[in-house]
C-alpha cells in the first residue's frame, strides 16, 4: 500500500467529520431527547410493580403500559424488545439496575442475555452511536416489527466489531418498536475471560447453528455477517469490497424458520481502523493460545483509537422466504446468497458515490 491509500482513508475520515463540535453536540442532544421521549412512552411511571421476592423485597419498578408488571417480571419480553426497566437510559438509573442485579429476581434467556447488563451496554455505547460516529440510518421501516428476521450486513472493523454494535443500536434507537438484535459472533469472543460473559449478557450469541436456529424459532431478530473473518480483517485497499458469503448457511436458516432476510449496507465500519497489512503469522500465534479459533489472518493497523468516521446504515427491503419450512437445494441456496451479496455491494457503491459528491 500504499501510503497514498492510507492518506486517502484519513482524508475521508476528516471530510466526513462534523463541521463544528457545537453543531454535532446539538444534533446528538436532539436525537437523544427524541429517543428518551419515545422510550418513556413504554412505561407507566405512575404505577409500580408489586412483584416480591421470597425474602420480601418489593420490585418497585414502573410497569409496562398495558400490563401490571415491569419489564423484568413479565410485563414485556426484554430478550426481544429494548425497553429500559426504569423508562429511561442514563447513569443515574444504574443504582436501581445494580440493586436488581444483586437481587437476581429475574430470568435470563437460554442464550444468556441479561436485560440489565444489555441496558447498561446500550447506554454506554450510545456515545459512539450519537456523538462519535454520528450514525445515520435509512430504511428502518424495513426491519420486521415482530416475528423472526435475519439482518445480513457487510463486515469490517479489524479491531473490534463496531458494526455489530452499531447495527444493534440502530434498531434499538430508531425502530418502532425498539427490537433487540441478537448478533451472531465469532468464537474468540466466547473464549476470553470476562469478555465472553459480557458478550453473551449483552445479547450476542455464539456462531453455532443450533443457537441461531433457536433464536429464529423463538421469533428473535438475528444479525449476521456472512463475510466472517475474511471481511472483518480486510486491508484498507479492499474496504467495501464485499467478500464471498460462505456457502449460504444463513439463507438455509432463514428458509427453515420462515424468516425474511433484510440486507443491510454499512458505510463507516471498514475505515475506523485502516489495516496496513494482514498477517498469517499473527494468526498462527493467536491459534497457539486459542486453538479452536478459526482465523487465518490478523489485520495490522496503527491507530488504537477508531477514526471518527460518520457512519451510514441502510436497511434494504426484506427478501421473503420462497418456501418456508424447507431447505433449499444447494444450487438455489448459492444463487440466493450471491443475489443478496450483490445487492449489498451495489448499495455500498451507491452510498460511497453519494458521499463523494459535494
Amino acid at each position: 500500500m500504499r501510503k497514498a491509500e492510507l492518506v486517502d482513508a484519513v482524508r475521508r475520515a476528516r471530510s466526513t467529520s462534523p463541521p463544528t463540535e457545537e453543531a454535532a453536540s446539538l444534533r446528538a442532544t436532539s436525537r437523544r431527547e427524541r429517543l428518551g421521549r419515545r422510550l418513556a412512552g413504554y412505561v407507566d411511571r405512575e404505577r409500580r410493580c408489586d412483584w416480591t421476592t421470597a425474602e420480601g423485597h418489593v420490585c418497585g419498578l414502573p410497569v409496562i403500559r398495558g400490563s401490571d408488571r415491569c419489564g423484568l417480571h413479565g410485563g414485556a419480553d426484554l430478550s426481544k424488545v429494548g425497553i429500559p426497566v426504569t423508562g429511561e437510559l442514563g447513569f443515574h438509573t444504574w443504582p436501581t439496575l445494580f440493586r436488581h442485579l444483586t437481587l437476581a429476581s429475574y430470568d435470563v434467556d437460554p442464550i444468556g442475555l441479561d436485560p440489565l447488563v444489555a441496558e447498561m451496554a446500550w447506554h454506554v455505547l450510545n456515545f459512539l452511536y450519537f456523538e462519535y460516529f454520528q450514525v445515520r440510518v435509512e430504511g428502518i421501516e424495513h426491519v420486521p416489527t415482530e416475528g423472526p428476521g435475519l439482518l445480513v450486513a457487510n463486515h469490517g472493523g479489524a479491531a473490534l466489531p463496531y458494526d455489530a454494535m452499531m447495527l444493534t443500536l440502530a434498531v434499538l434507537n430508531e425502530a418502532e418498536p425498539p427490537r433487540r438484535v441478537r448478533v451472531i459472533g465469532t468464537e474468540i469472543f466466547n473464549m476470553l475471560p470476562f469478555v465472553s460473559h459480557l458478550y453473551r449478557k449483552a445479547g450476542a450469541a455464539y456462531a453455532a447453528r443450533r443457537d441461531t436456529e433457536w433464536l429464529l424459532e423463538e421469533g428473535h431478530l438475528v444479525g449476521v455477517f456472512p463475510e466472517g473473518e475474511r471481511g472483518f480483517m480486510k486491508p484498507v485497499w479492499e474496504a467495501y469490497r464485499v467478500q464471498r458469503f460462505g456457502r449460504g448457511g444463513f439463507v438455509d436458516l432463514a428458509e427453515a424458520a420462515g424468516a425474511p432476510i433484510v440486507p443491510v449496507a454499512i458505510v463507516g465500519s471498514e475505515e475506523v481502523h485502516p489495516a496496513l497489512v494482514v498477517s498469517r503469522r499473527l494468526a498462527d500465534l493467536v491459534r497457539l493460545v486459542f486453538p479452536d479459533q478459526r482465523v487465518d489472518e490478523i489485520a495490522v493497523f496503527l491507530n488504537p483509537i477508531p477514526l471518527p468516521i460518520r457512519w451510514r446504515i441502510r436497511f434494504l427491503p426484506p427478501v421473503p422466504p420462497t418456501r418456508p419450512g424447507t431447505h433449499p437445494d444447494p444450487l438455489g441456496l448459492l444463487e440466493r446468497t450471491e443475489e443478496i451479496r450483490a445487492t449489498i455491494q451495489r448499495t455500498l457503491d451507491e452510498m460511497l458515490a453519494d458521499r463523494r459528491r459535494p
